[in-house]
């Protein structure tokens, strides 16, 4: 039975799609099989996996709003190991369409039990919004990865995306939990870095994880080529990165 994981905060530009994309092929390194769903109508973890999503049929769109099979909704990324729900624009009026359907907060938990069995890990990349498309990943998760950048305003919003895992553990998904909160975009020469690494670690302690991801240009040019990190420049500081995170996630 595979474990189910959202990277999930409503603040834009914190590397939740570089880390849904880089995590899960670090996994796959790692001998895992991972499926990676993009739950982001921006479908940019689809695009940054070199997919063409102008031409699909099936993606998560269908699988919520249509309910057809999520096995062929999936497609191969060209990493071994590791498999992708695609995302498509349409999925901007998903929330419309099943805000008044019976269970509407649990259709991608169905969607993910269907399939769950043949993996190691579900990654659900999420939109930055707190939206009944990303309640759903809530409610279908174990548990919840929470990017945050090292710059300023870094823990603005934190407190309204707790409040709402709180209620989503009390209301839809008791066995929900924080599986770590994630340093992102770290230079360890800026004072600001250093000072919300700190805070972040006074706050939340153990729930933070090790490996801290640091700013890397390969990480940004690598979507641009539709391939992780960890393909395009394996030697990179960006790679090693998210290989250790990983790592450290598979420990935990």
């Amino acid at each position: 039975m595979s474990k189910i994981i959202s990277i999930a905060n409503q603040k834009g530009g914190v590397g939740k799609t570089t880390t849904a994309i880089n995590l899960a092929a670090g996994l796959a390194k790692e001998g895992k099989k991972v499926l990676l769903v993009d739950a982001d109508p921006q479908a940019n973890a689809s695009s940054g996996l070199g997919i063409d999503i102008r031409n699909l049929e099936r993606t998560v769109y269908e699988c919520l709003v249509s309910e057809i099979d999520p096995h062929t909704a999936i497609v191969d990324t060209g990493i071994e190991n590791l498999k992708l729900i695609p995302s498509h624009i349409d999925l901007v009026g998903a929330e419309i369409e099943i805000r008044d359907l019976d269970n509407r907060e649990e259709r991608l938990k169905n969607v993910l039990n269907q399939v769950r069995e043949s993996f190691d890990y579900i990654l659900i990349d999420c939109s930055p919004s707190l939206g009944l498309i990303t309640i759903n990943a809530l409610t279908a998760s174990d548990s919840v990865i929470i990017p945050v950048q090292c710059e300023f305003f870094a823990l603005e919003g934190i407190a309204k995306l707790l409040n709402t895992i709180k209620i989503i553990k009390s209301n839809l998904n008791p066995s929900l939990q924080i599986e770590g909160f994630l340093l992102t975009m770290y230079d360890n020469r800026l004072r600001l870095s250093n000072q919300v690494y700190e805070e972040v670690k006074r706050h939340f302690g153990s729930l933070v994880f090790n490996t801290v991801i640091y700013r890397n240009v390969r990480l940004s040019e690598a979507p641009s080529h539709g391939l992780s990190v960890i393909d395009y420049d394996p030697g990179s500081k960006g790679a090693k990165n998210y290989t250790n995170l990983a790592k450290e996630l598979i420990l935990r």
